[in-house]
């Protein structure tokens, strides 16, 4: 859901007659263009490492597959999961759910950041760096039955990542600033479009017009997501401020975007990349035209909204784009059938056991 902020909490735009001046159009444009720039990073990005991803035989860095099945139920859950919180918020203290809520995306946000930022920081380590490596491993059971239930390997600059990411997870955890809040939001955004995949087409088609619904309806339909966007305080928007210019990074007259407008597209873009690449064409055609699309309907949202005034949910206009400009270069190009048929295994193949009878016969021809 993309929306203008008034104040650090509210998603609804706050009327004319409130007592903070109105944002000026530098500032609604400088807020509106950084909120596409950062929609955009983590969606390119996380796409390019999701390639390298779904090579990876690192237990820690493997894909979770998305089936159809996930997919049907994935507006259902999150629907229950919203309408979950509603009832929390209206129940119980306000305070003391976002204190909770507060500690969870703390510890989540610093494994998420550092984790981003690894690959990037490896760079800057001297050649001399005393490395160790380390594994982090939970099994149930004993002998033949047991178990995996965490395998994690990580080494002494993963463990560096994460002290930096502390002091990101320590600030936003004491002031909430804006700038804190992105640096999670950018990396759970990230994280999501590299280590989510959908298995194929068809399913992120499902995906995204099951969440189509979903947005459109808890939008326009309720006040259910305006009531938990308002009352939530966790980083899962990016945020900017439209009156930076007039009061610098203490500003907080915010216009905001959802993580999921950014990561539920990501991850269908990520899939249509891994897709140009398995036709060995040297070509990145339905990434980029997928990723043209998503700023199209991003830009659109904007527009509607700048327009009429009123919180829009964004994948109204995002998932018609994202889904009919790489179908429509499929028709011209004659490649639907590729595409519908492209499919992505959750676990990688393993090559045929030959059977005992076939050995034994191998056996007796060489003798």
């Amino acid at each position: 859901m993309a929306e203008a902020q008034n104040g650090s909490a509210g998603p609804q735009a706050v009327p004319a007659a409130s007592a903070r001046p109105p944002a000026t159009p530098e500032g609604i444009a400088l807020a509106y263009g950084s909120l596409v720039l950062m929609a955009l990073l983590p969606i390119f990005f996380g796409a390019l490492r999701s390639v390298s991803c779904a090579k990876s035989k690192n237990s820690s860095e493997m894909p979770e597959t998305i089936t159809s099945r996930d997919a049907a139920r994935f507006p259902i859950v999150a629907s229950c999961t919203l309408l979950g919180l509603y009832l929390f918020f209206k129940i119980f203290s306000q305070e003391y759910i976002n204190l909770l809520l507060s500690m969870y995306f703390f510890v989540l946000g610093i494994l998420a950041l550092s984790h981003t930022i690894s690959p990037m920081m490896n760079r800057f380590f001297p050649a001399n760096f005393p490395n160790k490596q380390y594994q982090l491993l939970f099994t149930q059971g004993s002998g033949e039955s047991k178990e995996e239930i965490v395998n994690y390997e990580f080494d002494t600059k993963d463990l560096v990542c994460l002290a930096l990411s502390s002091v990101v997870g320590v600030w936003y955890l004491l002031r909430k600033h804006w700038i804190a809040n992105n640096l999670f939001g950018l990396a759970f955004s990230l994280n999501g479009v590299e280590l989510l995949h959908l298995n194929n087409v068809s399913t992120g088609c499902i995906l995204l017009g099951g969440l189509f619904i979903y947005d459109v309806f808890w939008v326009f339909g309720t006040n259910v997501m305006v009531t938990v966007a308002k009352s939530f305080e966790a980083p899962i928007k990016l945020v900017f401020p439209q009156d930076l210019l007039e009061k610098g990074l203490e500003a907080d007259n915010f216009a905001m975007l959802g993580l999921g407008d950014i990561v539920i597209p990501g991850i269908f873009i990520a899939l249509l990349l891994r897709f140009d690449i398995s036709l060995k064409k040297n070509t990145h055609t339905y990434f980029y035209t997928s990723f043209v699309a998503y700023i199209f309907g991003l830009g659109l949202t904007i527009f509607i909204m700048h327009i009429f005034k009123h919180a829009q949910p964004a994948l109204l206009y995002l998932v018609p784009a994202c889904i009919g400009f790489p179908l429509l270069v499929a028709l011209a190009k004659g490649e639907v059938t590729e595409m519908f048929s492209y499919e992505e295994s959750s676990t990688p193949k393993e090559a045929p056991k030959a059977s005992k009878e076939e050995t034994t016969e191998a056996d007796k021809k060489e003798k």
